[in-house]
């Protein structure tokens, strides 16, 4: 996989110009947080305006303003401001491709606080079980997960041998965007999309919305401790791994793999590292995202990944071939021998 990092740190000023990368990022998600993109929409309006809409300070929206206006996202002409046709497009809510994800962005800067301590501890500095966190949160997260899935989903998809496929099991399957590309995929497949009880609620909105309730089935319950039914044909379980110990990952696997029907299908879709760990750059990063913010999170290889599957008793494991941080991992269940 191609790095597409620039690793040409040389001088004190590329030096300075990491340091201080933070500020861009503030900016932005200042303003999301504000829904500032929103408030001026299509038209030209007075910094005045903007505070009077958002319920902020004058001087300080203008001076918010100006710092958008310098990394691109809004645009300044006679003293008024508008947003650029990317803020538009991706920053104004109700849009078709509006990034609701970026709330669940926001939200991480607290926990990206405590990167200095985690490293001393050598664990996150607080505690935060997921299913005790509030419905905000949820709701953040998993439009943040919709997002992502919906832009890559049917494109994955399409990679997979589906022929012999009729029953799909989603692991943690979240608004259920990946559920609802496989059964879009192929008319003879259902899938039951697994997660917690305040998650479903919430995928049932989803799943509504796009008119396939007849073609999707929900179950409720923690992963690491519920069974998942049997006679599945594909088991599909994305963007989990990395939230999970790799104890916890192995008992998953077998988990899976009690689910499946002899011959039947496991695919993993995670930021899955190269041996070094320092490649795909993204996958580094969102290594730290677990430290700060998991019980016993992490970044995995290749290796770590394929052991899991290989005790599980999985065989013709491969890498599906693509661009981008994100990699996919498929296995078979053993087939049972006639004597």
């Amino acid at each position: 996989m191609k790095d597409p990092s620039n690793r040409n740190v040389s001088t004190p000023e590329d030096i300075q110009r990491i340091a201080t990368a933070f500020q861009q990022s503030r900016v932005l998600l200042t303003a999301v947080e504000l829904d500032l993109f929103t408030a001026i929409g299509n038209k030209s309006l007075s910094s005045e305006n903007i505070a009077s809409k958002i319920g902020t300070g004058f001087r300080a929206t203008d001076r918010l303003l100006n710092a958008l206006c310098a990394i691109g996202l809004v645009s300044k002409k006679n003293k008024l401001f508008s947003n650029t046709p990317s803020a538009v497009k991706f920053l104004i809510k109700h849009k078709k491709r509006y990034m609701a994800g970026l709330m669940h962005t926001a939200g991480l800067w607290k926990k990206w606080h405590t990167l200095t301590d985690a490293v001393k501890k050598g664990s996150r500095t607080t505690p935060d079980p997921i299913k005790k966190r509030d419905p905000e949160w949820f709701e953040a997260f998993i439009a943040a997960m919709h997002y992502r899935a919906t832009a890559s989903a049917s494109r994955m998809i399409a990679m997979l041998d589906l022929s012999t496929v009729s029953r799909v099991l989603d692991i943690g399957g979240g608004s259920g965007a990946y559920a609802m590309a496989f059964v879009r995929a192929r008319k003879e497949i259902t899938a039951t999309i697994f997660d917690l009880p305040n998650v479903i609620t919430l995928t049932k909105h989803y799943v509504v919305e796009a008119g396939l309730l007849d073609r999707i089935n929900f179950a409720s319950g923690d992963y690491n401790k519920d069974v998942f039914g049997k006679g599945f044909d594909l088991a599909f379980i994305s963007a989990i791994i990395h939230i999970n110990s790799p104890e916890k990952n192995q008992s998953l696997m077998d988990k899976a793999a009690k689910a499946l029907k002899p011959g039947g299908q496991v695919v993993i879709q995670d930021f899955i590292m190269e041996n070094d760990r320092t490649s795909p750059p993204f996958g580094t990063f969102f290594a730290l995202n677990m430290l700060v913010g998991t019980e016993d999170g992490d970044t995995y290889t290749e290796a770590e990944v394929k052991s899991w599957l290989k005790k599980s008793g999985f065989t013709g494991i491969r890498r599906l071939e693509e661009e981008g941080p994100v990699s996919t991992i498929v296995a078979r269940k053993k087939k049972i021998t006639a004597l």
